[in-house]
């Protein structure tokens, strides 16, 4: 199996050739959240690093490892692969992210990658929101380790490694138990998140359907964008779940294949949600639509109605501006309050035309 390249200082020139001081790169420490041996369950007291760590394991012959890391980079990571044997390319995705979803088998180890998702409350949206924040997160499933690598702030395992810890009949059954207390999290958080975004298409719905209210149809394009960006995260998992499930993977033991189940029936429930979202937004786009032309309708009588309104009387003044001398009323005295009162009144019976018709 091809290696990465070795750790070590790389010195640069600059642009005038000389040499400058050489890079150091941040220890593997600064990328390293836990390291911990877990043996029947249980685990081992003390600090270890990844090399002693497995060298201990498999001194024992039994038990695992189980490594945390968040956003190393690619000569941070390289002892590590070297230690346990991982497959180039799968380190490559590990460090460069932006993966979708999936699941791949390299020789006696498996990679699997799954998209993690938060939401974020937004006391007011602009086009620039964001409402579903995503990060990635990496898995490595040994014989005897699990290694994961986490990209994004919101990821966090601490929860996931508290819980197994705290059952440790379930940690007990090896790396694949992790592996399913890892996904079993990721897809837990899909459905706080739908629920959220539901609540959120929920108020949407009731004030476009509201009369007399004014919806921001960008709003609405804002929301179908971010229920996209959560649909990426969750359908693509739903294949990986089902191979851990079905038993075609030996690195799963069987006592966990069940597992596997339960949470592939957590992510139909979410698919089945988000698909619902697409129609539902579709649907409240187009009664939007639908509610800006009426109102642009109504805007539009009403500027009809004031134009004729405001139009008799220009009418009337354009009429006695054109300094004939045989004019109606041009020589009684009364003359000129006579042609205001008409303007007037022709005014107020226009008015209530347009009022009793609804233009205004």
């Amino acid at each position: 199996m091809p290696t990465l390249p070795s750790l070590g200082l790389r010195s640069r020139r600059n642009g005038r050739g000389t040499r400058s001081a050489p890079r150091t790169p941040a220890p593997l420490s600064a990328y390293v959240v836990d390291c911990a041996i877990y043996v029947d369950g249980h685990r081992l007291e003390g600090e270890w690093n990844h090399d002693d760590a497995i060298e201990e394991v498999r001194r024992r012959g039994s038990g695992f490892v189980w490594i945390g890391l968040h956003e190393p980079d690619e000569e941070q990571i390289n002892g590590i692969a070297e230690t346990f044997g991982l497959h180039e390319l799968a380190v490559e995705d590990a460090v460069h992210a932006h993966q979708r979803p999936k699941l791949e088998r390299y020789d006696d180890t498996l990679f699997m990658v799954l998209k993690t998702v938060r939401y974020v409350e937004n006391e007011t949206l602009t086009a620039t929101s964001e409402i579903v924040e995503t990060g990635e997160l990496m898995v490595f499933v040994g014989r005897d380790f699990v290694i994961t690598v986490r990209h994004g702030k919101h990821a966090g395992l601490a929860e996931v490694r508290t819980q197994l810890e705290a059952d440790p009949e379930q940690l007990a059954l090896g790396p694949s138990a992790v592996l399913h207390g890892i996904a079993d999290h990721v897809v837990d958080t899909y459905l706080e998140v739908t629920e959220a975004i539901q609540d959120d298409i929920d108020e949407i719905e009731a004030e476009v359907f509201e009369p007399r209210t004014k919806i921001d149809a960008e709003q609405i394009y804002l929301m179908k964008r971010e229920a996209m960006e959560l649909r990426r995260a969750v359908l693509p998992l739903t294949k990986p779940l089902q191979r851990l499930s079905e038993g075609y993977l030996p690195m799963v033991a069987d006592e966990v294949r069940s597992y596997f189940r339960n949470v592939e029936d957590h992510l139909a429930k979410v698919s089945e949600q988000v698909n619902s979202f697409d129609e539902l937004l579709t649907t409240l786009v187009d009664a939007t639509l639908a509610k800006i032309t009426l109102q642009q309708n109504t805007d539009m009588r009403k500027i009809s109605a004031w134009v004729a309104i405001i139009s008799t009387p220009t009418m009337i003044a354009g009429i006695y501006g054109m300094n004939f001398k045989v004019m109606p009323e041009l020589d009684l005295k009364f003359g000129y309050p006579m042609t205001l009162l008409v303007m007037l009144i022709s005014c107020i019976v226009l008015f209530k035309i347009f009022r009793r018709n609804k233009w205004l």
